[in-house]
């Protein structure tokens, strides 16, 4: 089998429009990356990935702020703790997609505009527009924070790691905003030019070379664990030792199970049977047919993740703060009152993650019902003569589509929650460091998994009219030996 992949890969090299959409694919990630390496001027990023190291090494750090940061660190590539000019990463572009997805179903005008010839190009227009905006406002409180990294980053002192802006004042806020800005914006011109002109989604391509970008970190956070002397496990008497063999055997049957269940779930649905009965249309006649309309089990995708870990990244710091100027610290009931509700949502505690896991499942029934419309798939098969065997055209058709969908919404949505919990139980309880945890789960395998699946899908496809066989078993060409 290692043999017949070889072969694929090499297959892949002789399709010479393949070839060259590889290369371009690859050109520009490695421009991306060294958008994620390149410092801003004024600013000493050495301190801030000292703090960010020192965070790692921390056996705590994955249920206080090492865990938020690194997991936002994580969607950069890297770039904040570098204080790079990628530091806001694609995610201002990602988050104004989603609010525009979500505007579309609800606004009627943006609805009908999606609908026209060219209302799509327009309403990416719009969303390259949103995007500016929010790194414009985004950029400016990452400016302030790293000009006041003692009040944003808890537990930064700048004693200990030094300042981190060099000339502070309101030409560098200016200055950092616009070159954060310009970052994200040509990480996103970057990402549709992949789209376009190279192989797979270039947006998620580019966030997932950003965490593919941080295994060195795992593979150390791995090598503290079973080799060095510096593991964060200790004894009773303080000396460092080393994690026991048996655990690398669990972390491997754990990484081989999670990583084939999400393959799986990620590509599972169910085929509901259509059938096309025989009509007239004008002077021609169309047979009859059998097809399937595919419901997919995870509809939502890693939306639902995202969304449930960006609200509840706030709160806990919200109140954290407001206990603090209340005076927490000198007896003040209402302060302790309102710090001890920030401890109980801080990341890792059991009511971060069961509130993590009510959101996850509201926002996989809400992404379902914003995104699948079930009355116009069922007006559409009408319209075409299709219909389900069994079921009644119209109504209850859509009936039918609305009560599987919300059945395979609900194992999709429980699949989430299991995957989104185990990278934070395993930091959090079993002291496993957040870099090597984060590979196990959540958003990270998420992506990765998604992206490699639909990348692997278009070489499929480019193979396949050259009639090379492919990655996927599923995509060989029939008929050939």
């Amino acid at each position: 089998m290692f043999a017949q992949y070889v072969q694929t890969l090499q297959n892949c090299f002789k399709v010479p429009e393949l070839r060259s959409r590889i290369f371009f694919t690859l050109a520009l990630l490695v421009v991306c990356r060294l958008i994620a390496l390149t410092p801003i001027p004024g600013l000493e990023g050495a301190n801030l990935t000292a703090f960010f190291d020192d965070l790692r090494n921390n056996p705590d750090a994955g249920s206080g702020p090492g865990g938020l940061l690194s997991m936002y660190s994580m969607f950069t590539g890297g770039a904040l703790e570098r204080c790079a000019v990628g530091s806001l990463g694609i995610m201002p572009y990602i988050s104004a997609t989603i609010i525009l997805q979500l505007m579309t179903a609800v606004v009627p005008s943006l609805s009908k505009l999606a609908r026209e010839e060219g209302g799509r190009t327009q309403i990416i227009k719009y969303g390259r527009y949103l995007t500016v905006l929010l790194c414009l406002g985004q950029g400016f409180v990452m400016a302030y924070g790293w000009e006041n990294p003692g009040q944003i980053l808890q537990g930064y002192s700048v004693e200990e790691y030094g300042a981190l802006v060099s000339d502070p004042g309101m030409w560098y806020n200016i200055r950092t905003c616009l070159l954060l800005t310009t970052g994200t914006v040509l990480l996103m011109w970057l990402g549709e030019q992949i789209t376009d002109r190279g192989i797979g989604n270039g947006i998620s391509l580019v966030i997932t070379v950003g965490i593919i970008a941080r295994v060195d970190q795992a593979v150390m956070g791995i090598w503290n664990m079973f080799v060095s002397s510096a593991s964060s496990l200790a004894t009773a008497t303080g000396e460092a030792v080393r994690a026991h063999p048996s655990m690398a055997i669990v972390l491997i049957v754990l990484l081989l199970s999670v990583v084939g269940v999400v393959i799986a779930v990620t590509q599972a649905m169910r085929k509901v049977p259509v059938q096309y009965a025989q009509r007239n249309v004008g002077r021609k006649m169309y047979q009859g047919g059998t097809t399937y309309f595919p419901l997919r089990v995870n509809y939502a995708g890693v939306m639902p993740i995202i969304f449930a870990q960006a609200i509840l990244m706030f709160p806990a710091q919200i109140f954290g703060f407001l206990g603090r100027a209340l005076g927490s610290g000198s007896g003040d009931p209402l302060g302790e009152f309102i710090a001890g509700i920030g401890d109980a949502l801080a990341y890792g505690s059991f009511w971060n993650l069961v509130m993590q896991s009510l959101m996850i499942l509201f926002f996989s029934y809400f992404w379902v019902a914003t995104q699948f419309n079930e009355t116009q798939i069922a007006d559409d098969l009408k319209k075409a003569g299709g219909y389900i065997p069994g079921v009644r055209p119209g109504a209850a058709t859509r009936d039918f589509l609305h009560h599987s969908m919300s059945r395979l919404t609900l194992a999709g949505a429980v699949f989430l929650v299991v995957i989104a919990v185990i990278p934070t139980v395993m930091a959090v309880n079993f002291e496993i460091p957040f870099p090597v945890a984060q590979f196990f789960g959540g958003t990270s395998l998420l992506i990765m998994v998604g992206v490699m699946l639909d990348t692997m899908r278009q070489v499929e496809s480019h193979l396949a009219q050259h009639h090379y066989d492919g990655f996927l078993k599923s995509g060989k060409v029939r008929g050939r030996s």
